[in-house]
């Protein structure tokens, strides 16, 4: 009897290990969908070995082709999901003349979310205050999912710069309030998805995936974080707020312990060379009307780094694995718009492909790519443009790098014919070649940028300009948590100095500044400045949606208006080191109906008279009346 047993126990161990194995991606899906299409990846011990088999009988799910792959443990099944498919779960018969090798597998069907485009999935847009901010550095609202000694990095040290610290979603949760004050409609997190991996060499030291951006099961959120369960409580309580939430979306590349990577499907899943090639990180050769065919390719084709394989897009069961996963992500999780990661080493035709299969199922979902690019002529390429150019992409808008660049310029240099402010004005003046440059996400730094406070030398007056600038300039405005509080450094000698804890985020804290108790003169100062422009831009539909008219710099001045039938927005922008006096007639196409003004930041009304005089290092917020 005993003998017995211990071999049922043996048996019963060997079929649970097949059973943990098996993998179904998507993990389950919808009907009502308005693609009727579904590719399943199923992932097994020999699965599709040559004579398996694989029978659906559920009403209004068709089996259309068992797709055999040259690695025997996938199979990949092509459904078509009637549209009068009703919601359930049915199951997937795979039979083998090997019974170690038959599987049922269950799989569901679930309804919809009647949230879609009314309470969810609402995009983002110039009505918008973006705050990105990476979780691991944010807040630790549980210590007890700091580290899991199963998984492959099970670092945990606040004082190594390239461990874990711990912070979570839930402690983003924790402070969604401390956000809405502060004048914050949508947050954007680094990846949650799952980072399972092993701590990679670079530069010389060890280092976890903190950041988020080495996924290695798309399916998961990491349990470092929270999981899943953490994940759908946050977005609930910040849609419950008021609060949009983007998730960050990466299609070019995986963490090398993703499962997938571990075993290949096929030979060309990745982009693979000869001999270890990496990415020139150059856009040019992609704009470059005169460039070759290697120098595209590398760029595209060529890894990130060592340890972030190359997904190669133009295989089909890549494409529908990426593009199916994004779609299951924004409806099961709600999530209000995607920033795509390293938008422009992807395969064009792929970014296309998925941007519009995205769009059809939510019309209103946002999308935004990084585009680490210099000039306006490479943005526009990316982007839904005027451009005369042979690939149309149609992504809505960019990560605005060269707009960045310009408002940098102007809180830093001397005024030229072609520095300072004058930068901000040609650069806008370019606009023309978008297609609308409202959809661009305007920014003054972020998580792979030196800290914007320390980019105009810990100059508080210069500091305040540029968040005026920021907050009533066309597009959509985004700030890097802790700018609020003057949080500073370079990226020297490496990205972990500008990506330090949120002081107070985690208990024991020596302060805590999500408080105002603990926060200095200086930084409440700050904050208040951000909170009093970022809530004043809620209720001006003038900077929120309206036009913008600039006129031409002139001795280190710069004068813009932003206007609806509403409200008139007049901002005049000193960028000299002294007081300045305009003369207001210049301005008078915009101003001739006007006879008093608002000071935004004091709230403070007054006459208009023949000039007005701006104080040093002064970007002047003016409500007309």
């Amino acid at each position: 009897m005993k003998k017995k047993l211990f071999f049922a126990l043996i048996i019963f161990q060997v079929l649970a290990s097949y059973a943990q194995d098996i993998r179904i991606n998507p993990t389950h899906w919808w009907t009502g969908m308005k693609s009727p299409n579904l590719q399943l990846l199923v992932h097994a011990q020999n699965i599709s070995i040559a004579h398996s088999s694989v029978t659906i009988n559920y009403p209004g799910v068709t089996l259309k082709k068992i797709n055999k792959v040259s690695n025997p443990n996938y199979l990949f099944l092509d459904l078509l999901i009637s549209s009068s498919t009703k919601p359930g779960k049915f199951t997937i018969k795979i039979s083998n003349p090997d019974p170690a090798a038959s599987y049922n597998l269950s799989y569901e069907l679930q309804a919809r979310n009647s949230g879609d485009g009314q309470s969810r999935v609402l995009g983002v847009n110039s009505s918008d205050l973006i705050y990105l901010l990476m979780p691991d550095r944010f807040s630790n609202g549980h210590p007890s999912n700091d580290f899991f000694l199963d998984m492959r990095d099970a670092g945990h040290d606040r004082n190594n710069p390239f461990d874990r610290h711990g912070g979570d979603l839930q402690g983003v949760t924790n402070h969604l309030d401390y956000l809405k004050d502060l004048g914050v409609t949508a947050v954007w997190m680094t990846p949650v998805v799952e980072n399972d991996m092993a701590r990679t060499a670079e530069g010389g030291t060890s280092r976890s995936t903190y950041h988020g951006y080495a996924f290695t099961d798309h399916y998961k959120i990491d349990r470092r974080l929270g999981g899943d369960d953490a994940y759908k409580q946050l977005i609930n309580a910040a849609h419950g707020k008021g609060l949009k939430v983007i998730q960050d979306a990466v299609y070019n590349h995986v963490g090398i312990d993703h499962w997938f990577i571990k075993d290949l499907p096929m030979s060309d899943w990745l982009n693979q060379w000869p001999d270890y090639t990496n990415t020139s990180y150059k856009d040019q050769t992609l704009v470059d009307p005169y460039a070759s065919t290697i120098d595209r390719k590398i760029t595209t084709d060529g890894w990130f780094t060592r340890f972030l394989p190359d997904l190669n897009q133009r295989n089909p069961y890549v494409a529908n694995f990426l593009i199916q996963y994004s779609i299951w992500a924004t409806e099961e999780y709600g999530i209000d718009g995607w920033r795509v990661d390293t938008y422009f080493y992807n395969d064009p035709s792929f970014l296309n492909r998925i941007n519009l299969a995205l769009t059809k199922e939510f019309p209103r979902l946002s999308i935004f790519g990084e585009t680490s690019v210099n000039t306006v002529p490479e943005a526009a390429y990316f982007s839904e443009n005027n451009l005369n150019v042979p690939f149309k992409h149609n992504l809505q808008g960019i990560t605005d790098f060269p707009m960045t660049y310009a408002m940098l310029d102007a809180m830093n240099q001397p005024f030229g014919w072609n520095e300072g402010v004058n930068r901000v004005y040609v650069t806008l003046e370019q606009d023309l070649l978008y297609k609308n440059p409202m959809r661009n996400c305007i920014f003054l730094d972020n998580h792979d940028m030196d800290r914007f406070y320390s980019v105009v030398g810990e100059d508080l007056a210069r500091y305040k300009m540029g968040i005026a600038l920021l907050l009533t300039q066309r597009g959509i405005p985004e700030i890097y948590y802790g700018t609020e509080i003057l949080m500073k450094n370079f990226r020297n000698p490496t990205d972990a100095e500008v990506r330090k804890d949120f002081p107070g985020g985690w208990t024991g804290d020596p302060v805590n500044k999500f408080d105002a108790s603990g926060r200095t003169a200086q930084e409440n100062e700050a904050f208040q400045y951000i909170r009093t422009l970022a809530n004043y831009r809620k209720s001006s539909s003038a900077i929120k949606t309206g036009k913008l008219m600039q006129y031409v710099p002139e001795n280190g001045v710069y004068v813009y208006f932003r206007y609806d039938n509403q409200k008139t927005v007049m901002c005049i922008l000193n960028s000299n080191n002294s007081e300045a006096t305009i003369q207001l007639s210049r301005f008078s196409e915009r101003m001739k109906n006007f006879n008093a003004a608002m000071d935004v930041s004091t709230g403070t009304s007054f006459p208009l008279q023949s000039s007005l005089t701006i104080g040093p290092k002064y970007l002047l917020v003016l409500e007309l009346k």
